[in-house]
């Protein structure tokens, strides 16, 4: 008999463990955010711009070409096509005049010999840059500093500064104060200084900015297609325009295999 009561009470103390792991509710790993997945990662000052451009199918793309038509005072500064893999490793320029700058990854060619050369490189590197600057803004080399908020057309706006690491680009000692977009968190302007033909001290004396405006969408890639270009100090911010610039025909496109290589009756453009 006391045996009988001793195995009724073993199984009921098992019943009871038993019941209690069936009812106990699971802890999920995300604390309830759901399916067990971890909390996203808080992005960055440049890591939103460029979400927010989406940089993610502009980088799926090979290669992409847009028309530019450049001034300054009023002056035709560039008209032509521009040409670039999405990386920027490789870059043509097309001139209205027959002009042809490229940079295959290497060096920098002009055709026909007989172009003129000022400038060549300045215009290869400057505005392929201006274009693709909302998906370099995480690229190896480059490093932000916090500025806080500063105005822009009475409009408050989240600014930063960008610089680069030694030995990044042509001009590794250019820096810009990027301004994002309060609401779209899109690039909406940079101030910057332009050393590739002046020392550091010298080009922050006059430092200048570019507006981004009229953004459109190509294979669901924001884009800017007015550019306007002012002087611009740290304490005032924006000042008079100096030129603009208009930008359309933006293509995606996959190059042919010689379409980044030096033509025939070409020279190559050194520093």
């Amino acid at each position: 008999m006391k045996k009988l009561t001793f195995l009724l009470v073993i199984l009921s103390i098992l019943s009871c463990k038993e019941n209690t792991s069936e009812e106990r509710i699971p802890v999920e790993p995300d604390n309830g955010i759901g399916n067990g997945a971890t909390p996203p990662k808080a992005l960055s000052f440049s890591e939103n711009i460029e979400e927010a451009h989406n940089k993610a199918a502009f980088m799926m793309q090979e290669a992409v070409s847009f028309d530019i038509n450049l001034k300054f005072g009023g002056n035709t500064r560039l008209e032509g096509k521009v040409s670039m893999t999405t990386n920027s490793s490789k870059v043509r320029v097309d001139k209205k005049d027959g002009t042809s700058l490229i940079y295959d990854g290497d060096q920098v060619y002009i055709s026909p010999q007989s172009a003129k050369k000022d400038g060549a490189r300045f215009d290869i590197f400057t505005w392929q840059y201006f274009f693709a600057m909302p998906f370099k803004l995480t690229d190896p080399g480059t490093v932000w500093e916090d500025l806080g908020i500063k105005k822009l057309d009475s409009i408050e706006y989240q600014t930063s500064r960008l610089s680069f690491r030694s030995n990044v680009g042509d001009s590794p000692d250019d820096w810009y104060v990027i301004y994002k977009e309060p609401e779209t968190s899109r690039l909406k302007a940079a101030a910057y200084i332009v050393t590739f033909t002046a020392e550091q001290e010298k080009a922050e004396e006059n430092p200048h900015a570019i507006v981004y405006s009229d953004f459109k969408s190509f294979n669901d890639v924001d884009m800017a297609t007015k550019w306007s270009f002012h002087n611009w100090n740290a304490e005032n911010g924006f000042g008079d325009k100096l030129g603009e610039a208009t930008i359309t025909n933006i293509k995606f496109f996959s190059p042919e295999d010689e379409f980044f290589q030096a033509p025939k009756n070409s020279e190559i453009i050194k520093r």
